[in-house]
């Protein structure tokens, strides 16, 4: 008998492993990565080229559930999206490219990216 949580997630790491192939991000259009547990989102941007997180921001700080804590987690995904857009275009960051992690694009993931495009930010 197969355990199928091990292989969900075997199966996800190599989806993320054949994206991030082709996959990388620079200092003007660096990468948002999304990861998501079950109960929250985490979207980061990352400069591939240096090795380094230029911001992050999930849905399980206490400052975003005082503000945000009532909705669901996939509004609260589009909320976070808008949030990573608005810092970015403060940093002077206009595109990225989108890492899902492996991830299906539907439901949090796909909220997640809307609430970054709705923001201003371009994919």
């Amino acid at each position: 008998m197969y355990d199928v949580a091990k292989i969900r997630l075997n199966s996800r790491l190599a989806r993320h492993a054949r994206v991030r192939k082709k996959v990388s991000g620079t200092a003007e259009c660096p990468r948002l990565a999304a990861r998501r547990t079950l109960n929250n989102m985490i979207a980061q941007l990352i400069d591939d080229t240096k090795g380094v997180s230029i911001l992050q921001f999930t849905t399980g700080s206490k400052e975003f559930q005082d503000e945000f804590g009532k909705l669901t987690k996939t509004e609260q995904s589009h909320k976070l999206g808008a949030k990573v857009a608005k810092v970015a275009k403060s940093k002077g960051i206009e595109t990225v490219v989108f890492d899902r992690g492996g991830y299906i694009y539907h439901g949090r993931v796909k909220a997640l990216a809307e609430g970054v495009r709705e923001g201003g930010i371009k994919f």
